[in-house]
């Protein structure tokens, strides 16, 4: 059978009478027979379950064979696209079409296994012998390295010589067990693949608009006006999402426009497309901010009364040559308490409606931005003029109240040193036309992964907590300092300021923490939590390891060899280790990263004396749970088998670990005992606790009957929780999570509803259950004016029938408080307003900047030289050396993704191995010519890091760019191979991108740094 790649990947989207190699015909016809659906339906058990894949969350039916008898385990056999899903509809892109072939992957672990120090080879083990060992050997580590008190004196609990990684695409209920766990232990060295995508979009929109999601969801996409995809390629990452781009484009006319280093799969249905210098994202967004308010193009009732632009801003606030106001240049830090309002003497921010004050924020803005003229931008970002000005234009069309533009954007837009600045200049830009809480309009942060969503919300993190409270620090003692610093108070009258209940949510968690022994004499257990000093995110925990500080490390699902930044650099880090725990259902590079893989991984074995525990884990297919989309969508997925081999599912794996570190203390005694035993764990299995327990507890309880304000019980005791409104802060209510609060009530398991009737607008409250409270669309009472009107009658979403807010949607705002009360939209923010200017909520600026990457193509900024680089952007010292310069490194790489595999996931599955089977590098029609290059040829790739070599694939779609009155050539670097996998043995990418992060997050930069190329 002869295939091209085009007829390959249209029978791998569309192969729905079998497993995916049958359905291509890699198999006798005999196997492929036309009554194999029939047999599927009669002789089958099909089990509902979610894409393990992208955010998307496409639901899936997953067809077993078995009949459930003694020794008989059901087998997957053929999976295909959930008709009924609102999202997908029945769709399924190359990367779901071979998802029989991950769960069935010769790269499926099915025992467990282990590797001495020095040793060159795995050797199996029980399960027994591995969980001992490993408990073992985390107690002992505990208790030699636990930090009681720091060196003032205070009490801190926290353990930093062993730390963990948690999952991303694992079910939320794995997550609160990882939480638990590493907390009771101390840990503070936590962290999951979010540190590595999507944090600077929560650092951006949380101070933005109150939350840090995606504003709406995939469906309202295809009511917007304008589709700006800009720092993402969605056509590539989220195909079957992307059709809702295209329902905007054929259905309502919709202008689609992409901004990208590359002609991507995205720019080629497009509408309009224009390129841009990796990095320079700031610069062209500042750039539309200026074109807007020069223009006069912005919703000036929207403004008015739904963002701050008329508060005033504190004199001794500044901005100047690149610094804002309070810099320490020492501590590489500010001090921001000029960051925020002038106040009245009741505390309340002073405003001027009439936008006459000068220190008025949206005139301290046209001040800022003036600088961002169409010239400076289209010499920054090497964008021709006439292009910037096509897309601001574009864009300024929806500032009138019945157009809409929505946002588009993922890791071209997180993977910088001033990611969170770019998403916050983006938010701007949507403010001002007033595109928030608007269907069609919004912020849609696209996530990579399927529950990244899940483990964000959940706090695994290492400074976070569920539901984004933060960790305490060690300057916080006691639990009344750290309430009253972490509780907001309101900067308007009148404003709901949600987190007010700050309180009853951190005590709700501490009681499910700690259950019974959490009590108001020990401070709901506060001293239990670890306090942090500094942050111990993985790029600074794996300097941490580099430097030998660190000895035990846990990687679930997780494979940061591949994953972090400065790949040999993270091959010393695991190299100083003691031991390595890898809980996963594949073979990893990370779990393998001793073994000499030639030039892919060029290792003296004998020389590492790490011992590696290599642990199967069950995956997707083979768990009950819930998974967050992007849209904020938990939705409850099945386990259509059984984990292979001896695998087992990661909520045991956690749970017998624990189990035997607590049985461990309770026969030995060790260092502060005290939260390891106290930590409730009151599962009917403790080494295997149930995930329909574990969402219970996440959602919550009345632990004594709940009463209103005439004390008639609303909640009886032993109920769960209908919601969060209802939670206290005097230990009567538990929830682990409080946004996950009414996710499984006594009405039963919301998250597994499946009514995907159409409200309006494309909304479908009744299918699964959407973060908070089940709503849709974030803000969405921002869509209608003061009086209750809405700016466009044809996207009503809420209505007043003169007691209570109703609609299509559920009101994000309090449903009794009427039109013309007063309140405010954004009411998780003190002043319910939008912000334009951030006050204190970001580490670099009130307002966004354009600082250059760390491995900039410039001499300097052009903005002002004498502040080039993001003066808060952390570079460890170990990295500094590691950096390198344009002389030496001319050209600016840029990773990305491609449609036919997922990270370094699908490398494993053979049907999209097939589709992509080697590494390849994108190189420009112009570079490619003057290197002497043509397609095929094997390319070296180097950094101050290393080097890669790939064949090269020369294309039209990276341009030659004038930066600066100079030629400026970008390249192109997928990041899917490694030397692991089904895939021909490849190096891994991120052996090129340097080891510094955003200055909010520190999620790394992969997508702007300098590279040399040449022929190999």
């Amino acid at each position: 059978m002869t295939l091209g790649r085009r007829q390959f990947l249209k029978a791998g989207g569309t192969c729905v009478a079998g497993a995916s190699a049958l359905a291509l015909g890699f198999a006798p016809p005999k196997a492929y027979a036309g009554d194999s659906r029939q047999y599927k339906l009669v002789r089958a058990k099909e089990t509902r379950n979610n894409c393990t894949y992208c955010s998307v969350g496409c639901g899936i039916l997953m067809y077993s064979l078995g009949d459930g008898a003694k020794n008989a385990k059901p087998s997957i056999f053929h999976i295909e696209g959930d008709p009924d899903h609102p999202v997908s509809r029945g769709s399924l892109c190359p990367k779901g079409a071979g998802l029989v072939d991950f769960i069935h992957s010769a790269g499926r672990l099915h025992y467990p296994e282990y590797r001495a120090p020095g040793a060159k080879e795995w050797k199996r083990i029980s399960w027994e012998e591995a969980t001992d060992r490993i408990a073992r050997l985390l107690k002992d580590d505990r208790d030699k390295n636990f930090i009681e008190r720091n060196e003032k004196g205070e009490l801190v609990n926290r353990w930093l010589s062993s730390g963990m990684l948690a999952s991303s695409a694992a079910s939320n209920e794995t997550g609160v067990l990882d939480f638990k766990f590493a907390r009771a232990l101390g840990m503070l060295g936590l962290d999951c693949q979010a540190r590595l995508c999507h944090a600077p979009t929560v650092a951006a929109l949380a101070p933005s608009f109150g939350r840090g999601a995606m504003t709406n969801n995939w469906v309202d996409i295809k009511n917007a006006n304008v589709v700006l995809i800009m720092g993402g390629n969605p056509a590539e990452a989220h195909p079957v999402g992307f059709k809702w781009v295209m329902e905007a484009k054929i259905r309502n006319g919709a202008k689609v426009l992409v901004v990208d280093p590359r002609f991507n799969r995205s720019a080629a249905v497009a509408d309009f497309y224009t390129p841009i210098r990796a990095g320079a994202d700031a610069a062209f967004m500042l750039g539309v901010v200026n074109y807007l308010l020069t223009h006069d193009k912005i919703q000036h009732d929207y403004v008015k009364a739904y963002t701050n632009a008329a508060l005033i801003v504190r004199e001794d606030y500044t901005f100047d040559e690149g610094l804002f106001s309070g810099y320490n240049a020492e501590k590489r830090t500010y001090d921001k308490s000029s960051w925020t309002y002038e106040r009245d003497e009741k505390g309340f921010a002073l405003q001027d409606p009439t936008f006459q004050n000068p220190r008025c924020v949206i005139n301290l803005l046209r001040k800022h931005v003036e600088r961002y003229t169409p010239d400076m931008v289209t010499q920054m970002c090497g964008t021709p003029v006439k292009d910037f000005l096509y897309v601001c234009e574009t864009l300024a069309s929806t500032s009138v109240p019945d157009l809409t533009s929505t946002f588009l954007f993922a890791l071209g837009w997180t993977h910088h040193t001033s990611g969170s600045q770019v998403i916050r200049s983006a938010a701007m830009v949507q403010l001002l036309l007033g595109n928030i809480g608007m269907a069609g309009g919004g912020m849609n942060a696209l996530r990579g992964h399927s529950n990244i969503q899940g483990y964000t919300d959940l706090g695994l993190l290492s400074l976070r907590l569920p539901g984004y409270l933060n960790l305490p620090s060690d300057k916080q003692q006691d639990v009344a300092t750290y309430l009253k610093e972490t509780t907001p108070a309101a900067d308007l009258p009148g404003q709901v300021n949600y987190y007010h209940n700050t309180p009853k949510f951190f005590v709700s968690m501490m009681k499910t923490l700690w259950g019974e022994h959490a009590t108001s004499d020990n401070n709901w257990g506060f001293n239990w939590l670890p306090k942090w000093d500094r942050s111990y995110d993985m790029l600074a925990y794996f300097d941490m390891m580099y430097q030998g500080k660190v000895n035990g490390y846990i990687a679930q699902g997780f494979n940061p060899l591949a994953a972090m930044p400065d790949k040999n650099k993270t091959i010393a880090a695991l190299s100083k280790l003691k031991f390595l725990v890898s809980i996963d259902p594949l073979s990893t590079e990370t779990a393998s990263f001793w073994q000499n893989e030639g030039q892919f991984n060029d290792v003296k074995t004998e020389d590492i004396q790490t011992e590696v525990f290599r642990l199967p884990a069950s995956c997707f297919a083979e768990e009950n749970g819930s998974i967050v989309n992007s849209g904020r969508w938990l939705q409850w997925h099945f386990a259509g088998a059984a984990p292979p081999g001896e695998a087992w599912q990661d909520s045991r794996v956690i749970g017998t670990i624990f189990t035997k570190i607590r049985d461990l203390y309770k026969k030995e005694g060790g260092v502060c005992p005290e939260p390891v035993l106290n930590m409730q764990w009151n599962y009917k299995d403790a080494e295997d606790p149930t995930p329909e327990e574990v969402a219970r507890e996440c959602n919550g309880y009345a632990l004594a009957d709940i009463t209103d304000d005439q004390g008639k019980v609303v909640v009886p005791k032993g109920h769960l929780l209908p919601d969060f409104s209802v939670m206290k802060d005097d230990g009567t209510t538990s929830s682990f999570c409080w946004v996950f609060a009414g996710s499984w009530t006594e009405a039963g398991n919301q998250m597994a509803r499946r009514d995907n009737t159409d409200t309006g607008l494309g909304s479908t409250p009744g299918w699964a259950w959407a973060w908070p409270a089940n709503r849709r669309i974030l803000y969405n009472r921002a869509s209608m004016d003061p009086d209750g009107r809405p700016w466009d009658p044809k996207r009503q979403i809420l209505e007043w029938d003169g007691k209570r807010w109703g609609g299509s949607d559920v009101p994000d705002y309090p449903p009794t408080s009427p039109p013309g009360s007063g309140v405010s939209p954004f009411i998780m923010l003190p002043e319910g307003l939008g912000r334009l200017f951030a006050c204190g909520g970001m580490s670099d600026g009130p307002f966004p900047e354009q600082y250059e990457p760390t491995e900039t193509p410039l001499a300097s900024n052009p903005l002002h030289p004498k502040v080039t680089y993001n003066p808060t952007a952390r570079v460890l010292k170990d990295d500094r050396a590691r950096m390198g310069e344009q002389k030496d490194f001319p050209y600016v790489a840029t990773t990305y993704s491609i449609t036919e595999l997922f990270r370094h996931w699908t490398k494993h599955s053979r049907l999209n191995a097939i589709a992509q089977p080697e590494q390849f590098v994108e190189i420009g029609e112009k570079l490619a010519g003057r290197l002497n290059i043509a397609a095929g040829d094997k390319v070296k790739v180097s950094s101050k890091r290393g080097y890669i070599e790939a064949k090269a694939v020369v294309t039209k779609r990276l341009r030659t760019l004038n930066v600066m009155g100079h030629d400026l050539d970008q390249i192109g670097i997928p990041c899917h191979w490694g030397f692991e996998g089904a895939t021909r043995k490849g190096f891994l990418a991120n052996t090129l991108s340097p080891a510094v992060g955003d200055a909010n997050t520190q999620t790394p930069e992969f997508k702007a740094f300098l590279v040399n190329v040449e022929k190999a």
